[in-house]
């Protein structure tokens, strides 16, 4: 205690006395506390500390760690609420610094709402109900283009997406041609004796056709294929069997369209195309559900989309065009028949026998290819379609973004359908439908999107997409600079087990964060990404586009990336494209479950949009298209001695790749550095994201010769994959490499790369391209 007073005492306190006005002025005492004033009982105060300084001490310490935890809490909940809200919902602070001039003004309607938020409000929102009931309307009878059911449907459509009250609901019509079945003269299958007498006729339902199939008659032998892919082809040509002249028979599937399959047929030769639904693909077993023996599947044979009389430009108005006709359209008569028919056929050739692997199903057939029929007997085939202008409707709605009002977001359906078409353009109708009502409302709750959605109803989309290929190339001038993204709901639900994502590298990551927020339909309690990996990874949804899809054009030919999402199964759904696919079958095949998996592929396109129309920045990943071009550079580096050999370098395709990477990650890096909550700034750097795509339509083909002119997901010599399967003769076939060609192929590849990376560098002074001359 003395060592204790003897330190106060030669350390002076301050104090203040008094504070008094004088002359205006304060004046503060100030004094030193002496000894004597320390020791007596006149410092209360002091003795009082000196008394009980351990017990204060420990209330302070105490006082002050339980303020610190109330100040620390009191901030953490603030920022949560407050900055959350920032973060999440630049939308509305952005339009008031614009309409405000810098100026803060009060929020309107949904500027406040953030991501969390809305995703609450699309759940609470979206109906199974409805969904069910749309697929009961729209597949209650075959609607196809220009019918009366057509015309009655496009009016219902019409008239729901007007009662939600939009910014803008309208219709474009055109006129396209269609081909359908001749009214009296039907086509027909028989067998020829040796004499080439008809001997028999086999049956055909009258309204089993394939669009755009040439007509006229064929006789000749018979082939069997497999699915009729290029390594079938290949595989028949090795084995010493010719189809020249023959009509080969084909499976339906083998992930090949009816029209590569008759395209591939055509190309080999081949007189005429059957195809047909094998048991071993589509299930045919009468005790389970599955389609019945004497069923065909039905698809158009024109290896394009839109109308094949108005290749690369659009129909919009009925006027004589040039005669131009699509290169796409076949050259041979092509027929769907049923697995009876196919085994009718099938089980009279004789010749080589198959591979094990083209083992189908069909009874009392003995896998040979032909082309020998016994007896000598051969198979003549009659094709009998008309080519008919058709007027279309596509029916469009928008609402309108409130800061970048002229960037789209593009969800559409294929409304037509041949048959029923539960499948076929029931479900999407029906899911496309539903998103519009929901988003429609969530506007008039709040939600304030930054960019425009657009939803359309599609007319002829069972011709090869008709309706959408139309409007693209009636507006393919601007789309390039407008449309964000296109969402096909077409074919979206024939199952609830296994998603499929047909895609755009553009759109992965976007998809990657929707699945991880949405619950799957089958395994509740589980989103859609934890049950893909529980299933062997979610990698396995991704799917690159197919031609037939409602998603491949906007993408190979308008440049625009787009998405189509399916719930599948592992078992086929087997009435697709039938006159069995209906609402009860397609109910039946799902347990009844129809309206719940339906309303999971909405939530899961739903996220998707938010965030496109939410995010300042554009959420794609530009760099995506870096890695695919890194795959084929390997295989060039691979066969660099050969190519040099030849006088042929792969350097400037090693160099094109190295500008178009490192102007992706530079733009990437950009992005991430730079203030995205400037409007100018956003601005500045969705114009150049959304162009990324279009930046892989090749500008060295005619867009009339080579509508899908995307050097990754387009067709023609033109594209990655034909480059490659080129490149791979080297070493297959050397004889068959044509050097000529791989140096014309290989110019318009490298110097679309090339293009696109010169236009993601942005200005010309930030391009510092040096072309060398190797020779």
């Amino acid at each position: 205690m003395d060592a204790m007073r003897t330190r106060l005492r030669q350390s002076p306190s301050v104090g203040v006395a008094e504070d008094e006005e004088v002359g205006g002025a304060q004046r503060v005492e100030m004094r030193f506390v002496g000894a004597e004033e320390e020791a007596g009982p006149s410092s209360d105060i002091t003795a009082l500390v000196l008394r009980h300084r351990h017990g204060y001490w420990r209330a302070g310490v105490l006082l002050c760690v339980c303020g610190m935890v109330v100040f620390t809490a009191a901030f953490l909940l603030a920022y949560a609420v407050f900055g959350g809200r920032y973060h999440c919902s630049q939308v509305g602070e952005q339009d008031e610094e614009q309409q405000g001039g810098g100026a803060k003004q009060p929020a309107e309607g949904g500027a406040g709402l953030y991501l969390g938020e809305l995703r609450v409000m699309m759940r609470r929102l979206l109906h199974d109900e409805d969904i069910y009931n749309t697929v009961s309307r729209v597949s209650r009878a075959s609607h196809p283009p220009g019918s009366s059911e057509g015309t009655s449907l496009a009016s219902e459509v019409l008239r729901r997406f007007r009662q939600l009250q939009m910014d803008h609901t309208w219709t474009e019509s055109l006129y396209a041609t269609l081909q359908f079945p001749h009214r009296s003269q039907r086509s027909s299958l028989w067998l020829l004796d040796s004499a080439g007498l008809i001997s028999e006729q086999i049956p055909l339902n009258p309204s089993d056709f394939c669009p755009y199939s040439a007509t006229g008659s064929t006789t000749g032998g018979v082939v069997y294929a497999n699915y009729g892919r290029p390594e079938d082809f290949n595989w028949l040509r090795s084995a010493g069997v010719s189809v020249v002249g023959c009509v080969v028979v084909m499976r339906v599937g083998g992930g090949v369209s009816f029209a590569e399959k008759v395209w591939l047929a055509e190309r080999s030769g081949a007189g005429g195309a059957l195809i047909y639904p094998d048991p071993a693909d589509l299930p045919q077993d009468p005790r389970r559900l599955g389609l019945n023996t004497h069923t065909a599947v039905s698809e158009h044979v024109h290896l394009g989309s839109g109308d094949p009389f108005t290749p690369g430009f659009p129909s919009f108005n009925h006027t004589q065009f040039p005669p131009i006709q699509s290169s796409g359209l076949p050259l041979i008569p092509a027929l769907p028949v049923s697995a009876t028919v196919a085994a009718k056929l099938l089980s009279q050739l004789s010749g080589p026998s198959c591979p094990t692997s083209w083992r189908g199903r069909l009874p009392y057939v003995r896998c040979v290819v032909g082309p020998e029929f016994s007896s000598g007997r051969r198979v003549k085939m009659s094709v009998h379609n008309v080519m008919t202008p058709v007027l279309l409707n596509n029916i469009f709605s928008s609402l309108e973004g409130r800061v970048e009002p002229d960037q789209y977001i593009v969800l559409g359906a294929q409304r037509d359908s041949l048959g029923p078409g539960a499948v076929k353009s029931g479900v999407g109708t029906a899911i496309l439908l539903e998103l519009a009502r929901t988003f429609s409302i969530m506007v008039k709750k709040g939600f304030s999107p930054r960019r425009s959605l657009l939803f359309v109803s599609w007319d002829a989309g069972e011709f090869g997409n008709v309706g959408a290929t139309e409007w693209l190339e009636g507006y393919l001038s601007m789309l390039h600079l407008k449309a964000v993204a296109y969402f096909s709901l077409d074919q979206a639900v024939m199952g609830d087990d296994i998603l499929s994502a047909y895609i755009s590298p553009l759109l992965v990551d976007l998809l990657d964060a929707a699945i991880r927020q949405v619950e799957h339909p089958k395994h509740a309690g589980q989103t859609i990404y934890s049950q893909a990996e529980r299933e062997g990874g979610s990698w396995k949804i991704v799917k690159p586009l197919y031609l037939n899809s409602g998603a491949y054009s906007f993408t190979a030919f308008a440049g625009v990336p787009a998405v189509e999402l399916r719930f599948s199964e592992e078992r086929a759904y087997p009435f697709i494209s039938t006159p069995l696919d209906s609402a009860s079958r397609l109910q039946e095949v799902l347990a009844g479950r129809l309206g719940v998996t339906g309303r999971s592929l909405g939530e899961l396109v739903g996220e998707m949009v938010l965030r496109l129309a939410h995010d300042h920045i554009l959420p794609l990943r530009i760099t995506s298209y870096a890695q695919t071009v890194l795959q084929f550079s390997a295989q060039l580096n691979r066969h660099s001695a050969e190519l040099q050999s030849r006088g042929l370098s792969p350097q400037w395709v090693f160099s094109a790749r190295g500008d178009y990477s490192r102007a992706a990650e530079t733009l990437q890096r950009a992005i991430d550095y730079s203030d995205l909550h400037d409007p100018t700034t956003a601005r500045f750097y969705n114009t150049r994201i959304i162009r990324v795509e279009y930046y892989f339509l090749s500008q060295y083909v005619s867009a009339v010769e080579t509508p899908f002119r995307h050097v990754i997901h387009g067709r023609g010599d033109h594209t990655l994959s034909a480059l490659t399967e080129h490149l791979a003769l080297l070493t297959s076939d050397p004889q068959r490499f044509d050097e000529k060609r791989f140096r014309r192929q290989l110019a318009f590849f490298t110097w679309t790369l090339q293009g696109a990376a010169n236009a993601l560098n942005g200005d010309v002074w930030s391009i510092h391209n040096t072309h060398t001359y190797t020779h």
